[in-house]
């Protein structure tokens, strides 16, 4: 058996800043590991504070109000700050906090980002040489205002005193992999076991289901075509190159989309270039016409009218919300 580690000398304080409309499930899988962590090992291994920027409670994206145990002014030092952030994490800016994050990175504290909060630390500029996740969702727009930091789809990354975690259960994941550094396996092993966590899922895996699981495509040559459509946005590929990286022709493909998916290749492919189009809206300061382009429209005419017949509004109208 391997030797017991030695008891902390103190517990380990984590704060947890708060950011408005953040989303609960995120933040109850972060912190949950840590009760269970000082539960399981009868020793108080870890202390977590909510702290809010002006010291007022916290309201969370599902309507839950959240009181604070202190503000970042009159935060005490924490080991651990994690910055918990939801809905759209480009609208924030925040001068005070920019200056709080920093100050705590020059202390040599560990900065963590859950869900939306790596936007946050890297419009903070403390992710600088580090590598980094964030959410699915918010990964277009924060490759598009930080191009120079290594941004990966991981579902959490862990890189020396930098933690981020793209949010919802993968906090878990990433408290997880931390108990287990500060505290070995076996302590870790019985956290996860504390939450049926039966599949503990390492860093690198993939944020999303790959197409024929996310969307319950039911034929093989369906999910390759819809994984080339993500990937070919501002080229679009031609029916023939979708039906090649599918392993069918293209009329038996047409006949594979009408079966399982209830629409055509055409439309199918379109909706995913409108959907892209709509999150670059909002949640980036890209020109219009650039975003259209991006996405694969060769014309801004063309593009507003058919977002207009999809979404209700025009693409400026969307960017206002």
């Amino acid at each position: 058996m391997p030797r017991p580690l030695p008891p902390p000398a103190r517990p380990s304080r984590v704060g947890f800043l708060l950011i408005d409309g953040f989303a609960l499930m995120s933040f109850a899988s972060a912190v949950e590991p840590l009760r269970a962590a000082n539960a399981i090992s009868g020793r108080p291994l870890y202390e977590w504070f909510h702290v809010s920027i002006d010291g007022r409670p916290i309201g969370a994206s599902s309507g839950l109000s959240i009181k604070p145990d202190c503000s970042i002014d009159g935060a005490e030092p924490f080991d651990i700050v994690l910055v918990c952030a939801g809905g759209n994490p480009t609208k924030f800016s925040d001068r005070r906090t920019m200056t709080w994050l920093r100050a705590q990175a020059r202390r040599g504290v560990a900065i963590g980002g859950i869900s939306g909060g790596p936007y946050i630390l890297a419009r903070a500029k403390v992710l600088d040489g580090y590598r980094c996740t964030i959410h699915w969702e918010h990964a277009p727009a924060f490759t598009e205002a930080f191009p120079h930091l290594d941004l990966t789809r991981a579902l959490f990354e862990i890189d020396r005193e930098r933690l981020t975690c793209g949010g919802g259960v993968a906090g878990l994941d990433m408290m997880q992999a931390l108990i287990r550094r500060d505290h070995g396996p076996e302590l870790a092993s019985k956290v996860s076991d504390w939450f049926l966590q039966t599949n503990i899922r390492l860093g690198d895996a993939s944020q999303r289901q790959v197409a024929r699981e996310r969307g319950r495509l039911g034929h093989p040559g369906v999910a390759a075509a819809i994984e080339l459509m993500e990937r070919r946005l501002r080229e679009p590929a031609s029916r023939a190159e979708i039906a090649r990286a599918a392993g069918v022709s293209v009329r038996q493909l047409e006949r594979l989309f009408a079966t399982h998916l209830k629409t055509t290749i055409e439309r199918r492919y379109l909706m995913i270039r409108l959907q892209r189009a709509r999150i670059l809206l909002r949640q980036t300061s890209l020109p219009v016409t650039q975003i259209g382009a991006d996405c694969g429209f060769v014309s801004l005419t063309h593009f507003a009218r058919v977002y207009k017949q999809r979404f209700s509004r025009t693409p400026s109208a969307d960017r206002s919300l």
